[in-house]
């Protein structure tokens, strides 16, 4: 039976006249609902109520709104000062300070004034669903509905069920805020939810390779960008939102996971909010800011001859698409089928897809019988790609980079030549992203699909961490997590019993997990 959203007249309650309460208010007031936004510091609704007036001249000025349409969202909305005006409200739903006792607090008068049928929301992103509502009368009737900001522009909300938490609310949830014309996936309450959960490797690997200075920052941001097509890379990004939030984020999955290592917060980051370099509200974290700061530049090889032809030996899997685009470029490419890792070889040198092993291992192991081994790391999209990462053997000749890029740079791609580290930079940290997905929907707590979404709308990745992870190969998620285990000997890098599984009969991942 289909679940029945809330209706549009039906009065909303926001609490918390905060960034994200204001932008809740205005959405819920886009879908046709009367909005009182409470908050209890004084004047801080106002000020709430003049933002949204000046938000909505902008849209009209920019021809996204008819003034119609901004003066009945304006007048949709009133500010109060009395949490009692919200007890008329079919949802209420608070978007306040990040603190248990506080939450609990205010929701405890709200159920005492509200009516017995509403539904009652937290926009929570951090704290347990199932805590806030502990102490509840009705935690039946409790749900998390988690925003993402700015409210009004972000299309994703994670419907959070707690541990009471009746499934009909969540489903009048979720329909709810699908009219509003947002994008909802469901979740049980655990820490993170999805979106905070499944990112925490982009940050954390990211913060690892650098610590261990196998690229700086501006490299590393920019092969994510120009070879994983990411929007943004990790430390631009944990620059723009405050190193401190993001901090506080890591922190708090990891002690609410009891110190799982995949959650593990790095030092580094510690060290720089220590000394009060939060990012772009300080004017510098990882990078500086201001008129007068210095850009970041990526370490890129300078530009080389292109090799006439080039062999390619055995199945490449997810590099094939370097195949076509060197004969698109003019590169001479002769298929040799063979056994063992797919690779190409020109001008003496061994060109290996990362699989999680360092090219110095591949070097020693004798695999291809050459020293000049160079690995190269995940690409996203062939048609795409701006830049390659790479890294050679210790044993090799250092003019293997040369020749390599000249090979890179042939198909209109820039090269970066990074220090050989197992699974590099991008497949490393994806095959993680992927690893946490898989555990997370192997748990329950969210199904494949959700999880996908989630991390696309929600981060704005190029690929939902399972999808991709079936587009490279589920056999090679599950390899590079081995070789990389190998070499840290860490649990942080184990593999799930469900990647586990799919690979050993190569199977999707998504074919088993899409329905659970």
């Amino acid at each position: 039976m289909m679940t029945t959203p809330i209706s549009a007249g039906s009065p909303v309650a926001v609490v918390g006249a905060g960034t994200m309460g204001a932008g809740i208010a205005q959405v819920a007031a886009a879908a046709g609902h009367p909005v009182v936004l409470f908050d209890a510091v004084e004047g801080a609704a106002d000020k709430a109520l003049a933002d949204l007036r000046t938000r909505m001249e902008k849209s009209v000025e920019r021809g996204r709104r008819t003034e119609e349409e901004a003066q009945r969202i304006i007048g949709l909305v009133v500010g109060c000062g009395w949490l009692a005006e919200c007890a008329s409200a079919s949802l209420v739903i608070e978007a306040i300070i990040e603190d248990l006792h506080t939450k609990r607090k205010v929701f405890a008068e709200i159920e005492e004034l509200a009516d017995p049928g509403a539904i009652l929301a937290t926009n929570t992103s951090s704290l347990s669903v199932t805590a806030i509502a502990a102490e509840l009368k009705r935690p039946e009737r409790f749900v998390g509905m988690h925003f993402f900001n700015p409210a009004p522009a972000m299309p994703l909300v994670e419907i959070v069920s707690g541990a009471r938490t009746d499934a009909e609310v969540a489903d009048v949830a979720a329909a709810t805020v699908e009219v509003w014309g947002k994008e909802p996936v469901r979740c049980l309450s655990t820490p993170g939810f999805i979106v905070n959960r499944v990112a925490r490797p982009f940050y954390g690997e990211s913060l690892r390779l650098a610590s261990d200075r196998i690229a700086d920052y501006a490299t590393i941001d920019a092969l994510f960008v120009g070879s994983g097509r990411f929007r943004m890379g990790p430390f631009a990004l944990m620059d723009l939102v405050g190193l401190d939030v993001n901090l506080a984020v890591s922190k708090s999955v990891f002690a609410q996971t009891f110190h799982d290592a995949r959650f593990a917060p790095h030092v580094l980051q510690q060290s720089l909010v220590d000394a009060g370099n939060l990012g772009r509200k300080t004017g510098e974290g990882f990078f500086e800011y201001g008129k007068s700061a210095t850009k970041a530049v990526p370490q890129t090889v300078a530009q080389q001859v292109a090799p006439a032809n080039v062999e390619a030996h055995g199945d490449l899997g997810w590099a094939a698409g370097l195949t076509s685009r060197l004969l698109a470029s003019g590169v001479e490419v002769d298929s040799v089928p063979a056994g063992g890792p797919g690779h190409f070889i020109f001008d003496g040198v061994h060109l290996v897809p990362t699989d999680g092993r360092t090219a110095t291992e591949l070097a020693a192991a004798e695999v291809f019988g050459s020293p000049n081994v160079v690995v190269f790391d995940l690409v996203h999209d062939w048609h795409n790609v701006a830049r390659v990462g790479i890294a050679r053997a210790d044993q090799a000749d250092p003019s293997v980079v040369e020749r390599v890029a000249g090979l890179f740079q042939a198909i209109g791609c820039q090269v970066s030549q990074i220090d050989d580290a197992h699974g590099m930079v991008v497949m490393r940290t994806v095959a993680q992203l992927a690893a946490v997905a898989a555990d997370t929907v192997a748990a329950g707590i969210a199904t494949a699909s959700d999880v996908d979404t989630a991390m696309r709308l929600g981060t704005n990745y190029p690929s939902g961490p399972l999808e991709w992870a079936d587009l490279i190969g589920i056999e090679v998620i599950a390899a590079v997590l081995r070789n990389v285990r190998h070499g840290y000997g860490e649990d942080r890098y184990r593999v799930p019993a469900l990647i586990s599984r799919r690979a050993a009969t190569n199977q999707p991942i998504r074919k088993e997990i899409a329905d659970v």
